[in-house]
C-alpha cells in the first residue's frame, strides 16, 4: 500500500471517569465492595478488561489533584496547593495549558461534567481552558450542607450554585446546590454526557469527556432509586449508585459502536474521606486524604482501551495522576507542551504491557504547601507525621524511612534491623531534580492575576 493510500486510524475518544473522595478499600476489585456493604460488579468487571493500577497515586486534596491532572504539574508549581474555599477566585493562570485546550486544539470535542475546583473567576471556567461545555458547582459540594446548618442564613451568607457555560459564554446559574440537588445532580450529568457522545459519534469527531461525578463526597446520600436497596445504609447504596452510574455510562459507549475507539480511565481524585457519618476507608492502607498516609496516596484507577490498553493486568508499579496529562496526550497523538515543567511521565508503554515498570519510580508528595515526604519504588521517606485529616500534623526531627511492603500500616516509627539508610541516594535524587527544576521556572505564587506568566530561566 502506498503512502498515498495509507489508512490512518481514528483518533481515540477518551472519557475520564473521575470519583470524588474515593478511598482505596471501597471497590471490590480493590478489597472492598461486600466488605462495604455492597458489591460492585460492574466496576469490577471493568477491571478485569483493562490495567488495574495498586498504586495510582494522587495528590492529597482536591483542588491539587484536579489541576495536577489537567496541566500535567504538581499543583504546587501553578499555586494551586491548597482547596480552594468559597468566595476565593483561585484556580490556574491564563499560561497554564489544559487537557481541555489541548484536546480542544487537536479538533476534539469537549465536556467537563462536574464540579471543578480549579478556578471560580473569569478567564478560569472550564469554557476557558478548552471545554466546550460544562455543568456543575465551581467548589465542592460539602456547600450542599449549608442550607441543613441552622446557622447558615441565605440572605445574609453566601449562596451555592450549580454552574453552567459553553465556550465563549459567562457561566450562569441554573440551580442551588442544596443537599437535594447534590443528592441527584449525577442523573443531569449522565444525560448530559450522553447527548455529548451521541453529537460527536454522529458527526465522527473524536471527543474528551470529563466526567467528575459527584460520589463519594460528603454528603453521601442516595438518589432515591437507590435508598435502601443495599439494606446497609446510605453509603453502601452510594456504592450500588457509583456502580450503576458508571455502567450506564460502558453500557452508552457499546451502544453507540465506540468501544474498541474509547480510552476508559476510572480514577479517584483523592484517598477517603474522614468526616463522621460519611467516612471512608483505606482498606489496606491507613489515613485518609489530606495527609501522607498510604491512604491518601493511593486511589483506585482502571484503564481500558481494548487491543491497546493491556486487559486484566494488575500492577503495584507507581504511576501518578499527572502521568495521566502526558499519557492521554500520547495516546491520542498530540504533542505535550515543550516551554513548561511537566511532572507527567509517558506510561503509554507501561499501559500497553511492553515494559513491566512504570515510566517513574518515585515522587514528591505535599499537603498544601508542606512538602509531606517523598515515595521511591516501596519505600517512603516521612518528613511530617499525620494519619487522618482530624489529627494534627507533626514535623519530625529527622527523616523517617518506611518500608511498605513490611509496614504497610506504617506503624513503625523506625525499622530496628535495617535502617534502609541507603534510600536517602534515591529521595535525595528525586528532591535534587525537583529543585532544579524549580531554578528553571519558579514556582507560580497562589493568588496571582490571570495574566501571571513565570520567568523561564532556560
Amino acid at each position: 500500500m502506498s503512502a498515498q493510500t495509507q489508512v490512518v486510524p481514528p483518533r481515540p475518544n477518551v472519557v475520564y471517569f473521575h470519583v470524588d473522595n474515593l478511598g482505596y478499600g471501597e471497590l471490590g476489585c480493590y478489597g472492598g465492595g461486600v466488605l462495604r456493604g455492597a458489591a460492585t460488579p460492574r466496576i469490577d468487571a471493568f477491571a478485569t478488561e483493562g490495567f488495574r493500577l495498586m498504586n495510582y497515586a494522587p495528590e492529597a486534596q482536591c483542588t491539587p489533584s484536579r489541576t495536577a491532572l489537567l496541566t500535567g504539574r504538581h499543583a504546587i508549581r501553578t499555586g494551586n496547593h491548597t482547596v480552594a474555599l468559597a468566595g476565593a477566585e483561585g484556580g490556574i493562570v491564563a499560561w497554564e495549558r489544559t487537557l481541555g485546550d489541548l484536546f480542544s486544539d487537536a479538533g476534539y470535542a469537549t465536556m467537563c461534567m462536574g464540579k471543578w475546583h480549579v478556578g471560580a473567576s473569569e478567564g478560569r471556567w472550564p469554557t476557558d481552558h478548552g471545554f466546550d461545555e460544562w455543568l456543575g458547582p465551581p467548589h465542592s459540594y460539602d456547600e450542599a450542607l449549608w442550607e441543613t446548618d441552622p446557622w447558615y442564613d441565605p440572605t445574609r451568607d453566601p449562596v451555592s450554585h450549580i454552574l453552567e457555560s459553553r465556550k465563549g459564554e459567562t457561566p450562569r446559574p441554573v440551580d442551588k446546590l442544596t443537599w437535594d440537588a447534590k443528592r441527584n445532580i449525577d442523573v443531569e450529568y449522565k444525560r448530559r454526557a450522553f447527548e455529548f457522545m451521541e453529537r460527536a459519534a454522529h458527526d465522527e469527531r473524536p471527543f474528551l469527556l470529563y466526567f467528575n461525578h459527584s460520589l463519594m463526597h460528603i454528603p453521601v446520600v442516595p438518589r432515591d432509586e437507590y435508598r435502601g436497596r443495599s439494606g446497609n445504609g446510605d453509603w453502601a447504596d452510594c456504592l450500588l449508585q457509583l456502580d450503576g452510574d458508571f455502567g450506564e455510562l460502558l453500557d452508552r459507549i457499546d451502544a453507540l459502536g465506540l468501544r474498541d475507539n474509547t480510552i476508559v480511565v476510572f480514577a479517584g481524585d483523592n484517598g477517603n474521606e474522614e468526616m463522621l457519618l460519611n467516612r471512608g476507608t483505606g482498606g489496606y492502607f491507613e489515613g485518609s486524604y489530606f495527609t501522607g498516609m498510604e491512604a491518601s496516596l493511593r486511589t483506585p484507577c482502571v484503564a481500558r482501551w481494548p487491543g491497546r490498553i493491556a486487559a486484566n493486568r494488575t500492577s503495584n508499579e507507581i504511576v501518578h495522576i499527572t502521568d495521566w496529562f502526558t499519557t492521554l496526550l500520547s495516546l491520542a497523538g498530540i504533542a505535550a507542551p515543550d516551554d513548561r515543567e511537566i511532572d507527567g511521565k509517558d506510561q503509554s508503554r507501561f499501559l500497553a504491557g511492553e515494559q513491566d515498570a512504570s515510566s517513574r519510580d518515585g515522587f514528591i508528595f505535599w499537603n498544601g504547601a508542606r512538602m509531606y515526604g517523598v515515595k521511591w519504588r516501596n519505600f517512603k521517606m516521612v518528613l511530617v507525621d499525620q494519619m487522618y485529616s482530624t489529627d494534627p500534623a507533626l514535623p519530625l526531627s529527622s527523616p523517617r524511612v518506611i518500608n511498605l511492603l513490611t509496614d504497610p500500616k506504617e506503624r513503625e516509627p523506625y525499622n530496628p534491623v535495617y535502617l534502609h539508610s541507603w534510600t536517602m541516594a534515591h529521595f535525595g535524587r528525586l528532591l535534587r531534580e525537583f529543585d532544579e527544576s524549580v531554578a528553571r521556572e519558579p514556582l507560580i505564587p497562589t493568588g496571582v492575576s490571570l495574566d501571571y506568566t513565570p520567568h523561564i530561566r532556560g
